[in-house]
């Protein structure tokens, strides 16, 4: 039985790596046009990837919601300058965000919800204007949760507010934690501590 459910989620994994080369394209077209017409952020009965979600900590359990989050796209562009300098001071190029895309996600599901805790979250689709992601979020004080011991240490006082503090998966890769080895040197103990010089 172990085999037949790993080869199961395999299968759906494999398709999602080339969704635009197998069925998740037609159902991905399909949902969009439904995912256009909700608001920003949604709750949902069950992950669209089960793979994924399961990946990253999700339970078909109490105490365990999903809910689906709608964000803009695109980058910040900045206009140049009409008046005379180096191409190098003009400052349009190289310009990134405080946050990525996905911890924007994270943190609209974070305020939406704020008696959950953000556990992770994954892109699900997206068009020519937002990106879908997936966020799944823990009750700490749900008693399904507290005997949970992989889930337990949501609990805990200290792990309050993670999306807000780039603790999650994607945020800890926003905050340039997952790079190590030369060229990362401004990224620790913070971003912040090295006046912004790691991004």
């Amino acid at each position: 039985m172990f085999k037949l459910v790993k080869s199961y989620y395999t299968y759906v994994r494999d398709a999602w790596k080339n969704p635009d080369k197998t069925y998740v394209n037609e159902l991905r077209w399909e949902r969009m046009q439904v995912w256009r017409k909700q608001g920003s952020v949604t709750r949902i009965e069950r992950p669209t990837r089960i793979d994924k979600a399961r990946s990253l900590g999700y339970k078909a359990k109490q105490g365990i919601v999903v809910a689906r989050v709608k964000v803009r796209r695109g980058g910040l562009g900045k206009t140049r300058p009409n008046r005379g300098r180096r191409t190098q001071k003009m400052g349009t190029s190289k310009i990134t965000g405080g946050m990525r895309i996905q911890r924007i996600a994270e943190a609209r599901a974070d305020r939406k919800y704020p008696n959950l805790e953000v556990l992770n979250s994954y892109w699900v689709g997206e068009d020519g204007k937002n990106k879908w992601f997936e966020v799944i979020l823990v009750d700490p004080f749900h008693p399904v949760i507290k005997s949970d011991k992989n889930l337990n240490w949501v609990c805990d006082p200290s792990v309050r507010d993670r999306a807000a503090r780039g603790k999650t998966s994607a945020g800890q890769k926003g905050r340039g934690m997952s790079a190590r080895g030369k060229g990362t040197e401004k990224t620790r103990p913070s971003i912040r501590a090295n006046k912004s010089r790691g991004k």
